[in-house]
């Protein structure tokens, strides 16, 4: 159920200066916003964070919340993942008295919230943990960790950008994964799911729709049945 409101304050968050420069990713965020709301006259203002998405510190994010509750205005996000990775801060926001609706998860509930960000921050975590854990292994088998071939700055920046890319892929899979189980657990038809999934920003490893079938070669390839 969406806030009853007439008004709103757009957040929009960029993780670098150079993407609020540029303008990259910004402006996806405000064609989303401008979609969702009928009436341009209904928006406050703006307020743009460029930060971290790993950080909490958000001083633009605490303004547009004061704003919102003076102007008894909903904060209106673009993307739930725009907010924070930490399930804390999710909740804090939630419990801060300030309405708050995400452009794509418009109908999603206190509940539904809590959910997507305990696993992304579960899934962030894990992924930490699986990358210390590998290298810890391959150094006590004697491995020398490092190339010397592979430390210029555009061969790092590369491996860098690899890394981070799939990572990317495989959190959003296993997050995919886990929403994915849970409600086949309550019941859903492969049919329901992919709806769900497609319509939370979900996609498969190779970046299509979710279909039922699709749905079904991820339960089962982690093991969910």
């Amino acid at each position: 159920m969406l806030p009853a409101t007439s008004s709103y304050v757009p957040y929009y968050r960029v993780s670098t200066a150079r993407q609020g420069q540029s303008g990259l990713g910004l402006e996806a965020q405000r064609a989303a916003v401008a979609a969702f709301v009928a009436d341009p006259a209904q928006l406050l203002g703006e307020f743009v964070e460029i930060e971290s998405g790993k950080r909490n510190q958000r001083p633009q994010l605490l303004a547009a919340i004061d704003a919102a509750r003076a102007a008894g205005a909903t904060l209106l996000i673009a993307k739930l993942d725009r907010l924070s990775r930490n399930a804390g801060f999710i909740f804090a926001l939630r419990d801060s008295g300030v309405a708050f609706v995400c452009c794509d998860m418009p109908d999603a509930n206190t509940l539904t919230v809590g959910l997507f960000a305990v696993i992304a921050q579960h899934e962030r975590e894990m992924i930490s943990k699986r990358t210390i854990d590998a290298l810890t292994a391959k150094k006590a088998r004697g491995a020398v960790l490092g190339t010397p071939a592979n430390m210029t700055p555009a061969a790092i920046a590369k491996s860098l950008n690899i890394r981070q890319e799939n990572a990317r892929i495989n959190q959003q899979n296993q997050q995919a994964a886990r929403l994915a189980g849970l409600l086949h657990a309550q019941g859903h038809k492969l049919q329901q799911i992919a709806l769900e999934l497609n319509e939370g920003g979900y996609r498969t490893r190779r970046g299509k729709l979710f279909f039922p079938m699709s749905v079904q070669r991820l339960l089962q390839r982690h093991g969910i049945k």
